[in-house]
């Protein structure tokens, strides 16, 4: 391999990369606008509901039982109503989530000392929402029916109660437990497998469609340097973008980074040529490229959103599913960016994942290179 002709088609590539305004789009704005939408616009922290109330008694009793909704960041009563029907179109117009009824002799049962039931409808047209209303809900209840317990066995002679069971729970590596510090880490890898395998997927097949392979073909350039050369550009574009991508979900979204930037910059340099030779052996394939980039969006983006445990916990998945999930780079680089970004961990405690990435390297670039023939077909 002669550095001269291999710098010769990366100074090549870097023309067409600079003449091609598409391409600088894409470089220059996807890291930003995917940052920004994922860290604004996408969520999975469900606080602040809508819910109705239904007060048949209305006495002191129930209006303490409200205040513990009130007082919680995950409930907000946004109407007061008489009658069922008034709930039934509530939820039919999206207006609230979720109504609570109690009944008319709340107070009276609580003072017998009897079972008291207050009655929840839940919309469960989102059957995880719904889930979740029904775990905050049972909180605010168990909370007050403690207090209700040890009120009522007071007032029985009883002062020598004992506390109730409590969880002290402490919440490791997020601790204020917002979506956005476990999803922007993961946007990384989005943007890195879009922006890598979208690029390189036009190399080859623009050469093809511009007339310009059997001038490169003719060339005494291998096949390793030809393809060295053209992922180098990209390689340079792509740590770029992976720098800008993590230095806003740092300083501007004040997502913690507790690890080291040799990880960072050390695996994510692995799952970028990754990417990259994938791109490439597209291209070699396809020779048109709207095909080629068709084939990388579907080849890289979905399999990196849905299967890479991004957003979808890949525990919870069908076994097939979780099984195919292990042929996705992607998820090994998911988990490394959240274990340097959330907790800290260095190389030893992530080898299995930078093992599989090597893996994946050597042999998406084998792959690359001998899919690559300097000859007319």
């Amino acid at each position: 391999m002669r550095w001269t002709r291999l710098w010769a088609i990366a100074r090549k590539e870097i023309i067409q990369v600079v003449r091609d305004w598409r391409s600088l789009a894409i470089i220059a704005v996807m890291p930003i606008v995917m940052t920004m939408l994922y860290g604004y616009g996408v969520t999975l922290d469900i606080k602040h509901i809508p819910m109705y109330v239904f007060d048949r008694e209305g006495s002191q009793r129930s209006q303490d039982l409200l205040k513990g909704f009130q007082a919680s960041e995950y409930f907000s009563i946004v109407k007061v109503v008489d009658n069922y029907p008034a709930i039934i179109r509530g939820i039919d117009a999206g207006r609230c989530k979720f109504a609570l009824v109690i009944p008319h002799d709340f107070s009276k049962r609580i003072a017998e000392g009897g079972p008291v039931g207050v009655q929840a409808l839940i919309d469960g047209s989102d059957d995880n929402t719904a889930n979740i209303i029904i775990g905050y809900t049972d909180a605010v209840v168990s909370r007050y029916s403690e207090q209700v317990r040890i009120e009522w066995l007071e007032r029985q002679g009883i002062t020598d109660v004992d506390p109730p069971l409590s969880v002290d729970a402490r919440t490791w590596f997020n601790e204020d437990l917002e979506s956005r510090n476990f999803i922007l880490p993961g946007v990384i890898a989005l943007v890195m497998a879009v922006i890598g395998t979208f690029l390189t997927a036009l190399t080859i097949a623009r050469e093809w469609e511009r007339g310009t392979m059997e001038q490169l073909v003719s060339t005494p350039v291998t096949a390793l340097e030809l393809v060295l050369g053209k992922l180098i550009p990209y390689f340079a574009i792509g740590m770029a973008a992976t720098a800008l991508c993590a230095g806003l979900s740092t300083f501007w979204f004040e997502v913690p980074f507790r690890g080291h930037l040799t990880t960072l910059f050390g695996a994510s340099a692995l799952f970028l040529f990754v990417v990259l030779a994938l791109g490439f052996w597209i291209s070699v394939l396809a020779r048109s490229q709207l095909i080629a980039s068709q084939v990388a969006l579907v080849a890289t983006f979905m399999p990196a959103f849905l299967l890479s445990g991004f957003i979808f916990p890949l525990d919870q998945m069908p076994l097939p599913i979780r099984i195919i999930s292990y042929v996705v780079p992607a998820r090994y680089y998911d988990t490394i960016l959240k274990g340097v970004f959330l907790k800290g961990v260095g190389a030893g405690a992530l080898r299995f994942d930078i093992l599989a990435l090597v893996g994946f390297a050597f042999l998406m670039g084998g792959v690359a290179v001998l899919s690559f023939r300097k000859r007319i077909d």
